[in-house]
Parts: C-alpha cells; structure tokens; sequence
C-alpha cells in the first residue's frame, strides 16, 4: 500500500520501506511490526498531526490570488467526496457553526477546475494560522512546473508501481544515482522517473529481488526491464540512502540518454477524454464506492487511508478513484502496473473495481476465519472454566476427592487382597512410593513416573496361584482330544502331573519342542496349558534384539515398560502359567544387547525364582512357571541356553498319522468353517490319501489345512450355487401349477351352465307325463350335481397333490444330494499334483541305487546314478555333479577309493576303475544336498557299474562310511523310513548304531518292513548283490 503525507519521516519498518505502504503515526515514537496480512509491511506516519491546518492555511493564501470559490452546493453535489466523507467521518461537524471555504489549485497541474477545498472552523482559526506556521506543505512548489521536464533520471522499483498522489519511500544504494537526486534537489529540480522493474526472465513472478540484485543492473539492462509507464515522482526527503517519493503524472519512457545514472526521455501521459455525465462511468464509480465502504467497515486502517489522501488532494474524481483504489488495494504488481498504464478512465474504474471486489472476498475469508478461531477459543474457555468451577463445588460438597488421594486408595485397594501372599520387601517398596506420591505435586514429570510405578506393582498377582489339574487320565483326554500322535511330548506332561500329584505341588520346568513347521509344537502349548488347568501367555521373539523386552527399561527412560514376563503376570493373574515362548532359535543381536543372554536369567530354574526385572526393581518368583520354548533347529539356540532346556523332537506325521489328523481334525474343524453340513459332502479315504501324498508330503500338516480348506470352499460354491438353481426351478413350476389350477376352474364353471341348460329344455318339452317328467328331472338333476360337484372337485384336488408332491421331492431330493470327493475328481478341487513318484525306476539299471535322504519335507528316496564316460589306461577318474555340497563330495571320493578296494579283492584281474573315467551324479540338480549318509550308497552304485551287476530293485540303504569300510550311524531314521515305505520299498540298510532309533518308532511305520543292520561294508554288499545261487553256495 502507499502513503501521502505532507513530511518525511527517518523511521519506517525494519529499515526497508521498499514496498510503497501507507505512513500512519498515530502517537510519537510508536512502531508497526511485521503482519501476515496481504500488506506485507506497514510504515511509520510521516505526516504532522497538524496536516488539516496545513493545507487549510495553504489554501487560504491562494485564495487571496484566485478570485474562484466553490459554493457548498457545488461542493456537496460531487457523490464520491460525499460518499467517502461519510464514511471518514469528514462530515461530522457542528452545521451551527460558521466556516469558510478555500479552494487551493491542484499542484499536478491538471487544471484549475479540480481543487482542495478544506473547511475551516472558525472557532479553530487561532490554531489553524499558529500550526501554520509549524508545518508546510506537503507538495513543494517548484519552478519549473513539474510537466516541464522532459529528462528525468530513472528509479527502478522492484515490488509495486508509485500512483499519483501518494508517498513511497526506497532506499537507493547506487551511489551515482543518490549524489544524482541529491544534486537535483539543490538545484531546485527535485523530480524523477519512478519505473516498475520487469520480473526477471523465466524466474517466478511471484519471487521477489533483493535490493542489491536490483541495483546490481545498470545502464541498457536496466532500462530494457524499466516498464514503459512510470511515474513523475516529487523528491520530497533524502535522508542518508533513504528517499522519500510523492507521485505527481504518469509518464512514458521514450528513449535512453545516459546509462550510468540511467537518464530517460519521457512523454507526459493525461488521461483519455471522458464523458463526466456518463450513466457506465457514474455507475461503475459508484460500485466502486460501494465496495470501499464495505471494505472500510471492516478494516480501521483503509478508513485512515480515506481521510489522509483527502486531506491532502482533495474530493475524489473519476481517475482518482481509480488510482486510490488500486494503489490501497492487496493486488500484485502487474495488476497495478496495468491501472498505472490504462488511460481510459472507464477501463481504469474496471480494474480498479476487480481488484476492490477481491478485496472485499479476502476480508470477508479473513472474518470468517476470526470469527471460526474466536468461537473455538471461546468455547474451550468456558469449558475449562465450567470444569474447574464443578471440581470446586464437588470437592466443597466431600463428593470427590482430590487426585492423589483418589489415587492412593484405589493402589491400597488393589494390594489389599494380596496383603497376606505379597512379599515383604515388596510391600516396603509400595508403602515408600505410596507415601512419595503424597508429597509430589501432580503436575510435576516425577510424579507421573511414580503413579506408573505403583500400577505395575499393585497388578501383579504376588503369590496367586491356579489351582492345577492333577488328574492324569482327564489330562491324557485333553490332550488326544486336540491332537493325534505325539506321543513323546504327551509322555512327558503326564509325567510332569504325575510328580506334581506325588508331591502335592509343581514346580516350573523348561521344556522345548523342537521340529520342522506345521507339526503342532505351538498349538500343543495351548493343550498343556488346558489340561494342567493353567493360564496361557505366548509371546514370539523370532528377530527379538532389544534386551529390555526380556528384562524391561529402567524407569528414568521416557516411555518405560517392564519386559515380557511382568506383562505376562499382570495379564494372565496368576503367579503360575504356562508360558510359550515361540521361535527360540531365531533370537537376534543387536546394539541393544543379546537377548538370549537375558532369556538364561529367565529359563535358568535356579535363578528364576529370584527374577529381577530392570523396570519394577524387585525380585519376583518365578519358579512356578512352565515354560514351553518351540523351535525349528536345535542347532541354532546357544549352547548355554539349550542347556537349561529339555529338548522334546517331533519328527513329523507319517502317511497313516496324517490321514487321521485330517479325518478328526481338520475335516471337521474345517466343514464348520465353512458352513457345510456333513451330509452334504463325502471325502472319501482314497481322496484324502492321494491329497497327502501327491500335494502335502512335507512333515507337518499345515499345508494340508490349506488344502482341505480350498476343497470345502469350492463345495460351498457348488451348494450355494445348487441351491440357487434348484430354488428357481421350483419358483417357476410352483408358478406354472397356479396358473393350470386357475384354468380349471374356468373349465369347470362354464361346464356348470350348460348342463342347466339342458335340463331345463328336457323339462318344457316332456309335459304329457307330470309325474314321470318331474321324477326324471329331479334324477337327472341329482346325478348331473354329483356330476359337477366330482368333475369340479377332482381336478382341484390333483392339482394340489400334485403341486404338495412335487415341493417334498424337491425338498427331499435338496436333503439328500451330496457331493462326492474321490482321487479322480480331486483335481478338479485342488489343481495338478504338486508331487509325483519319488520311484523312477521299477527295476534300477546297473549303476544305479536307491538311497535315502532327510529333507525339511520329512525324508525322500535318493537314486545314485554312476556312467563310464571314457575307458583308457590309466585314466581312472571321478567326477560328481547334482549340486553336492562338500562333505557329500568328499564321501563320494571315500566311496571311490573303497569300491576300488572292494573291486579288488573280489575280482583281482578287474581293472575297470583304474583304466575308466567315471560321472557319479544325484539327479535333481536344482535341490542342494550334503552329508555323509549317501556314503555306502555311492559305493554300492561304483561297483554295480564295474561287475555290470543289478542291485535288488526293492531295496533302499543309507550310512556313512570310512576308507575301511566301517558304517558310521546317521540321522532322520523315522523320516528316512517314512520315504521307503512311501516308495514300497520292503528292504532297507541301516548302520547298526541306529538300532535303537529304529525300535523307537511305532508298529505302523515299522510293519512290512525288511531292515538289516550292519556294521560294514561287505554285509552290504552281500544283501546288494547276492542271488539264491550263491547264497546256496555259501550254505
């Protein structure tokens, strides 16, 4: 925004007045401070507060030489003056009073027609004529006349144009153009060209230069980013770099005459000729003046702007209204440097009206946005005040207490029913922080810290216990009602009930269950817990790297928390559950320390009974718990930790365990799932095991979960699907019985009428007989209604039979209907097997054996395939592929020496390995494999290929061997099993270290099954490759 004032002032804000702003003091010495408003800057009032004076004295002089006044008639009758004036306030005076009129000519020179008029009291004409004398007048009367110059120096002004009529002050910081204005103004001439600097090419219109940036550009530069139309602006003040403008006419650069300091040729611009008395112009001008005066409602400061310029320039006329309304208005600079530029007053009044409207939308947002802010403000206010006023009244009325009493009661409250079970020291700790929190302000960070720490003390269960289950027989229903097999696991919690029955109590033990996935480790930890009649509480720390989830966080951290087991006791609310702690193997390390370090602490039963946690700061016993660790590798725990445990092996199900899991268990679970009655589907046993064993081969039965639960979603699609088409049909038969019912009705009534008909015509033409005739009638007339009544009632009665039949069929046939899952339709349910025959051969070719190998999948048959590639003398040679691992490469090079060994002693003239270049490889190349068990298997498969022998087609081995042929024991004996049987294979070679492993499994895995156990290599080779022959011989 810009200012008029009658005198320059040295203060303006923060020192950079670049932007022309309204000057206003309304008291000595006061400042104005940023605002976020769309006037970025507000100035310092550079006027005296005697400016009315001024001007009045000022005209008064003039009128001494200038004969003309203007009647109050005249006066009055221009609408703009009196519009504004009523809103500034200008009009108020006492009518009572004499004043006289002054009419003072317009110093910019656009004639004699256009003055000030200033009305003067006589009452305040002392003061008027003594002020005079203090102040002068704000335009400076010049010789020449300011339309006389033709050259002027240039100013560039970055932010906004310069309109006639107001201040703007700049700083200048070229030191040629300042010593030029100055040197201007001793000589009397104190004008310039104030421009409008052009927005840099391809930068942001809306990013404004810095000063040093704009008076960085000089000469031809500078004058090619001049806007053409400026400014003719009066040097009213230069105060160190400082200078204090006043616009007087617009200007049109027309040519450059000196660079440094720029100097151009200017054309003096008047306004376009224009109808005074035009109803457009009048009507636009008074929409102008409407829009003001809702603006100045609403803002105090344009009103000041409003007085101050008519003070100084006098009543408002058409073109002035249009440059007092641009240049007040919020627009950017291109919007005002294009109402600088129009010279048609219409045009001008149109601008102007555009950017007044948008004024008055930005006011209006900004009340809204105040009014919206006040209310919300208000509003919270009241309602604090309305809670603290009920607060005093309740506490004034003993209904409520204060705060930290209410507090203590309720932590009094809770420790009062574990008073008797709760350790001492325990105890001790709650009295201290109850009686702290007493003296504690409630606002205060550390009393905040001690209500948490006292919540957590008084919720934990001190010396509450559940009562255990002791009972071993209803604890072994339990645990077969949730799961099949495991026996071993079962065992060993009977026996846990059984010592704690002979003792009277239990004791806390540390249990893991370790397996491949999906066998039912974590869900047999809600079973235990079920049938010991205890709480349960799981918590998982696969990828746990942070100690203090074990052992908590020290109180003085913000946003501390106990660890897991304090929250495990608060949540379940005894001192005695049974605790999962899943995926134990997968524990991290990080920067904040080892948890599996922490967990030793916890899983040690030796020191859990004194367990301390870093939060609560007090021992806690936790000697009664159970723990139940699950993990997948036992190799993975840390050996300390692994050996505070007992380690509890699940294997996997066989085929058989498998089959039963999902007839009992997950069949049934699964129909209820989804919704389907049993007698709407059968599964049948041939189904179920193509299942197993073509998709769901891996040890655990999760995947057969899925897959049962995919096989019963699509037979709930097809019943839903059934259902729908058999309710349509019966809809439009049902429709279609209606309908032939209504039909014989129609039938039946017309048939009614025409055999009346008849009998009435008989009657009239027998009358020579009265008697007989009426006799007759009344006979046909019987027999015609029982007629009727048969014919109309029968078909009525079949059609409802036969419409009642017809539902109960179909209802019967919606009941019975059932859909029927075999091996051959299964693929229809769960897609192509994911699994074929592990046996690939009937009969194995020579060099090839079977072996047997542990997978996560369970176990799986193994073929050993050896070729002669080359055969020359003294080229014997081994080379393996089918992605080995380097102990399976290094037992295939043992098995080469020993088959040589063998091949020797059996057949010395055979020099079949020392003159062949041999390729040993395990088919299914992309499976990693490795270990020492394919060791007796590779030897076998060497000298089947160099004696051209077959091994017996039914039968599989496994063991590690040494260079003396000696067969080490090895590992996955019941998986290893399970793929045999799975490949009907009937005999099978173990190393006889795994006797005992082998009595272990149950009857079913072991029935049909021929194993021998041997201790080296020749028994092998005996079973491998002898005949009846040569076992008769040896006989």
């Amino acid at each position: 925004m810009q200012g008029f004032n009658c005198k320059a002032s040295s203060r303006f804000f923060n020192g950079n007045p670049l932007r022309p702003e309204l000057a206003i003091e309304p008291s000595r010495d006061h400042r104005f401070f940023p605002s976020n408003r769309r006037n970025s800057r507000m100035f310092k009032l550079l006027s005296s507060s005697s400016a009315v004076a001024t001007a009045a004295a000022s005209c008064r002089a003039q009128a001494l030489a200038t004969p003309t006044l203007r009647t109050a008639a005249e006066s009055s009758s221009t609408p703009f003056f009196k519009a504004l004036s009523e809103l500034t306030g200008l009009n108020r005076r006492n009518r009572s009073l004499a004043h006289r009129r002054f009419f003072c000519s317009d110093s910019s020179g656009e004639g004699g027609n256009q003055g000030l008029l200033v009305e003067v009291d006589l009452a305040e004409k002392t003061e008027s004529e003594t002020a005079e004398s203090k102040s002068s007048s704000a335009i400076v009367s010049t010789n020449p006349r300011p339309e006389d110059y033709l050259t002027v120096l240039a100013l560039p002004l970055p932010h906004r144009p310069l309109f006639p009529g107001f201040y703007m002050p700049i700083y200048v910081k070229d030191p040629k153009l300042l010593a030029a204005l100055q040197e201007n103004r001793k000589r009397q001439a104190p004008y310039c060209g104030a421009f409008l600097l052009k927005d840099e090419p391809g930068s942001d219109t809306a990013a404004t230069e810095t000063d040093k940036s704009v008076y960085d550009i000089k000469g031809k530069e500078l004058f090619n980013r001049l806007h053409e139309v400026g400014t003719l602006a009066q040097i009213t003040s230069i105060q160190g770099d400082q200078v204090v403008l006043i616009g007087h006419r617009r200007l049109r650069i027309t040519e450059m005459v000196n660079e440094d300091p720029l100097t151009v040729k200017v054309d003096h611009l008047k306004d376009k000729p224009y109808d005074k008395d035009d109803d457009v112009i009048k009507a636009t001008s008074f929409e102008v003046i409407s829009t003001l005066r809702d603006v100045l409602k609403t803002s105090s400061l344009w009103r000041d702007h409003v007085q101050t310029y008519t003070q100084h320039i006098g009543d408002f006329s058409f073109p002035r209204l249009a440059d007092f309304g641009a240049a007040i208005s919020g627009g950017n600079k291109l919007q005002c440097q294009a109402v600088l530029e129009e010279l048609d007053v219409y045009k001008r009044l149109k601008l102007t009206l555009e950017l007044v409207k948008k004024e008055m939308e930005i006011s209006k947002i900004q009340e809204t946005i105040a009014k919206a802010i006040e209310e919300k403000i208000s509003g919270e206010q009241r309602r604090y005040l309305l809670n603290e006023q009920l607060k005093a009244i309740k506490k004034e009325l003993g209904l409520e207490t204060d705060d930290k009493t209410a507090l203590s009661a309720k932590f009094r409250e809770r420790i009062e029913q574990y008073k008797d079970k709760c350790p001492p020291h325990v105890m001790q700790v709650i009295e201290e922080e109850l009686t702290k929190l007493q003296l504690l302000e409630a606002s205060s960070s550390e009393f905040n810290v001690t209500r948490n720490y006292l919540d957590w003390l008084t919720a934990l269960p001190w010396g509450n216990y559940s009562d255990e289950n002791f009972d071993v027989l209803r604890a072994q229903n339990i645990l077969d009602e949730d799961h099949y097999g495991l026996n071993d696991v079962k065992e060993r919690i009977l026996e846990f009930i059984a010592v704690g029955k002979l003792r009277g109590t239990s004791q806390g033990k540390i249990i893991c269950l370790s397996g491949p996935p999906g066998v039912g480790k974590t869900s047999i930890g809600r079973s235990i817990a079920r049938a010991l009649n205890r709480k349960f509480f799981r918590f998982s720390v696969g990828g746990l790297a942070d100690v203090a989830e074990i052992k908590g966080h020290r109180r003085t951290y913000i946003g501390a928390m106990p660890g897991k087991m304090v929250q495990c006791l608060k949540n379940v609310g005894t001192a005695n559950p049974l605790v999962l702690i899943d995926e134990i193997d997968k524990l991290g390390r990080g920067h904040a320390g080892d948890p599996a370090s922490a967990l030793l602490e916890l899983l040690d039963p030796e020191q859990n009974a004194n367990f301390l946690d870093h939060y609560l700061d007090v021992p806690i016993d936790l000697s009664k718990v159970l723990f139940v660790c699950t993990a997948n590798v036992v190799e993975m725990i840390p050996n300390p930790l692994l050996d505070r445990m007992e380690v509890i092996a699940i294997a996997g199900y066989i085929t058989d365990e498998k089959m039963h899991i999902a007839r009992d268990y997950l069949e049934k679970s699964t129909r209820e799932a989804c919704g389907v009655k049993p007698e709407q589907v059968e599964v049948t046993d041939a189904a179920l095991l193509a299942l197993i064993e073509n998709y769901c081969r891996e040890a655990g039965v999760r995947n057969l979960q899925k897959q049962i639960e995919k096989i019963y979603r699509k037979i709930a699609l097809q019943l839903v699907r059934q259902g729908a088409l058999i309710e349509s049909t019966v809809a439009g038969e049902v429709a279609e019985l209606k309908e032939a019912k209504a039909e014989g009705a129609d039938e039946s009534s017309q048939n009614v009428v025409g055999s009346d008909t008849n009998v009435a015509t008989e009657t009239m033409e027998t009358s020579s007989n009265e008697k007989t005739i009426e006799t007759s009638v009344d006979a046909v007339t019987k027999h015609t209604d029982d007629e009727l009544q048969h014919t109309s009632d029968q078909p009525i009665d079949l059609t409802d039979k036969t419409e009642s039949e017809k539902l109960q069929d179909h209802e019967a046939a919606k009941a019975v209907e059932s859909i029927l899952i075999d091996s051959s339709n299964l693929v229809d349910y769960v897609g192509k097997p994911v699994f074929h025959a592990e046996r690939l051969y009937d009969q194995t070719p020579v060099g090839v054996v079977m072996g047997l190998a542990w997978t996560a999948m369970g176990g799986s048959t193994l073929y050993i395939e050896t070729k002669q590639v080359e055969q020359e003398e003294g080229k014997g040679a081994l080379h393996v592929t089918g992605q080995l691992g380097d102990v399976m490469k290094e037992s295939a090079q043992v098995a080469h020496s020993v088959a040589r060994g063998i091949l020797l002693e059996k057949e010395p003239t055979n020099t079949y390995f020392a003159n062949s270049k041999l390729h040993l490889h395990v088919p299914a190349g992309a499976t990693p494999k490795d270990g020492p068990s394919a060791g007796c298997t590779m030897v076998t498969s060497l000298l089947s290929l160099a004696m051209k022998k077959f091994v017996r087609k039914d039968l599989a081995m496994t063991g590690e061997i040494s260079l003396t042929g000696k067969i080490f024991p090895i590992g996955g004996v019941k998986e290893k099993t399970i793929a045999a049987r799975r490949s009907n294979v009937k005999t099978i070679i173990f190393p006889s270290a795994n006797r005992r492993d082998f009595d272990e499994l149950t009857p079913n895995v072991k029935e049909g099954l021929d194993v021998h156990f041997v201790d080296y290599y020749n028994e092998i080779f005996d079973l491998a490759f002898g005949d009846d022959q040569q076992q008769t011989k040896e006989k």
